[in-house]
C-alpha cells in the first residue's frame, strides 16, 4: 500500500518534512538543498522551469532548496539527470537516506549496529526488529493521536531499516522474549498476523537468534514492570532500559544494568525454550 503524499498538482511530493529539533539532520538537508540550487542556477533554469522538468511544483522545489524538505532518493536521481551533474547529486542519496528517519531512531540504529549481544523482552507488542512492514504499518495506525500518512511512512521505513541487523556478518547474538498476548492480538487482521507469525518462524531459524514465548499462564515473573532491552558491546560496555525503571531512560551504569540483566535472565528461564516456543508459534499459525 502506497502512502506517498500528493500535492495540489496530483504528483507525489518528493520528500518529507524536516524535524526542527534534529539539528544534525537539518544541516545535511540544508547542504543538499544548496547544492541543488547551485546546480539549477548553473544550468540557467528558473525554479518554475526546473520544477516542470523534474515533475514538481515551484513551491516544492524552493522548499527543498532552502532545506525545509527532505528529498527522496528518486528525486535526487531525476535532478542529477536534468542538470547533468554526472552523479554528484545522486551521490547525496546516502546522506539523505539516513536523515529521513527520526533522530531517535537513527541513534538507536547506531547502538544496535555496535551491539554484539541483544536481550529484548516485549510485553505489549511484537518487538520492532521482528515486525513485518505490514504489521508495523497496522500497529502504528492504531496510535493516537493518529499519524499523518507521511510521518507514518517515515516511521515504518525506519523500523524496517533497523532490521538490517540480521544481515550483519558476523551477526550479533539476539535473544527475544515475547509475551504470549503479543502473538495473539490480530493487529491488521488475520492475514497480516499470519504473515507476522511466519516471519517469527523465519527469523527464529537464524543460528544467532533465539525467540522465546512467555506464556500468559506464568503468574509470577519479574517482567510485569514492562519492556526490557539490554545491548552489550564488544568493548565490554552495555546499555539498557526498562519501562518500569529509571524513568524509562537508557542506563549504562553497571549497578543498574545488573538489575536489568538479572530480571531478563529470570524471564528467559521462565519462558518456553526456543524449541518449545517455535512449536507454540506454529500452533498459533495453524489456528489463525
Amino acid at each position: 500500500m502506497s502512502v506517498d503524499m500528493v500535492d495540489d498538482k496530483g504528483t507525489d511530493e518528493p520528500g518529507w518534512e524536516v524535524d526542527p529539533d534534529d539539528e544534525s539532520g537539518a544541516a545535511v538537508v540544508a547542504a543538499v538543498g544548496r547544492q541543488i540550487r547551485l546546480w539549477r542556477e548553473a544550468a540557467g533554469l528558473r525554479a518554475v522551469d526546473f520544477g516542470e522538468l523534474v515533475g514538481y511544483g515551484e513551491d516544492m522545489i524552493r522548499k527543498i532548496e532552502r532545506g525545509a524538505r527532505i528529498p527522496r532518493p528518486e528525486f535526487l536521481d531525476r535532478v542529477d539527470e536534468v542538470v547533468g551533474a554526472g552523479g554528484l547529486i545522486s551521490a547525496m542519496k546516502t546522506d539523505v537516506v539516513e536523515v529521513r528517519y527520526p533522530k531517535k531512531v537513527r541513534d538507536l540504529k547506531k547502538l544496535e549496529a555496535r551491539a554484539v549481544e541483544f536481550g529484548l523482552y516485549s510485553t505489549i507488542n511484537i518487538h520492532g526488529l521482528l515486525q513485518t512492514k505490514e504489521f508495523a504499518w497496522a500497529l502504528l495506525r492504531t496510535w493516537r493521536p493518529a499519524y499523518e500518512l507521511e510521518e507514518l511512512e517515515r516511521l515504518v521505513a525506519a523500523r524496517v531499516d533497523r532490521q538490517s541487523v540480521f544481515e550483519r556478518s558476523p551477526g550479533p547474538e539476539l535473544s527475544f522474549v515475547q509475551e504470549e498476548a503479543t502473538l495473539r492480538r490480530p493487529i491488521g487482521g488475520r492475514m497480516v498476523l499470519r504473515a507476522q507469525l511466519e516471519r517469527l518462524l523465519e527469523v527464529g531459524e537464524l543460528p544467532n537468534v533465539d525467540i522465546q514465548v512467555m506464556p500468559t499462564a506464568r503468574a509470577d515473573h519479574p517482567g510485569t514492570a514492562g519492556l526490557i532491552e539490554v545491548l552489550k558491546f564488544g568493548d565490554g560496555t552495555a546499555v539498557g532500559r526498562s519501562d518500569g525503571d529509571f524513568n524509562g531512560r537508557p542506563v549504562s551504569d553497571p549497578k543498574r544494568l545488573r538489575i536489568l540483566e538479572l530480571r531478563y535472565g529470570i524471564i528467559r528461564a521462565q519462558a518456553l525454550t526456543p524449541v518449545e516456543s517455535r512449536a507454540f508459534i506454529e500452533q498459533l499459525l495453524g489456528e489463525t
